[in-house]
């Protein structure tokens, strides 16, 4: 059987503050709006930009604390998988829906990104994950990872 690989990662600002729900079960639930802002110049020199909106899906600790530290503007680093779903809606269309169930989430700061803002740790759906700055690891950990920044 041949490996295949589902992996999406995000670095972008909340378009509005998580939207939390709770399933009949009780699990917590916050979907995020993630905009992702690409720049270039294009041949005649001008300046363009493209901003691309991601429909986030964090579920039980994740939305916790996506309901306790974020809100509309901050920076935030997502790592996931995309999922694919359809329903039916109210008149009986049937709808389909690209989203990213997060499965690490890192805070990166306010709006202006500098990291400075407060807050818990970087949250993982893993323990000692090894993702970007250790997100989800122990933080008092020895490795000597020999890159730049």
């Amino acid at each position: 059987m041949s490996r295949s690989l589902n992996k999406a990662c995000l670095i972008g600002n909340l378009g509005n503050d998580p939207e939390i729900r709770s399933t009949g079960s009780g699990v917590q639930v916050a979907n995020l709006s993630v905009a992702t802002t690409r720049r270039w110049n294009d041949r005649s020199g001008n300046a363009q930009e493209k901003t691309e909106w991601h429909r986030v899906v964090c579920w039980d600790r994740l939305a916790d604390i996506c309901e306790r530290y974020l809100n509309k503007g901050d920076r935030v680093y997502v790592e996931g998988r995309i999922e694919y779903r359809q329903f039916e809606d109210r008149d009986g269309n049937t709808r389909y829906v690209t989203e990213i169930r997060a499965l690490e989430l890192i805070m990166l700061g306010g709006r202006g990104g500098d990291g400075a803002r407060g807050g818990p740790p970087p949250a993982g759906g893993r323990p000692d994950s090894g993702g970007p700055s250790g997100a989800g690891g122990d933080a008092g950990s020895d490795v000597d990872d020999d890159l730049p920044f």
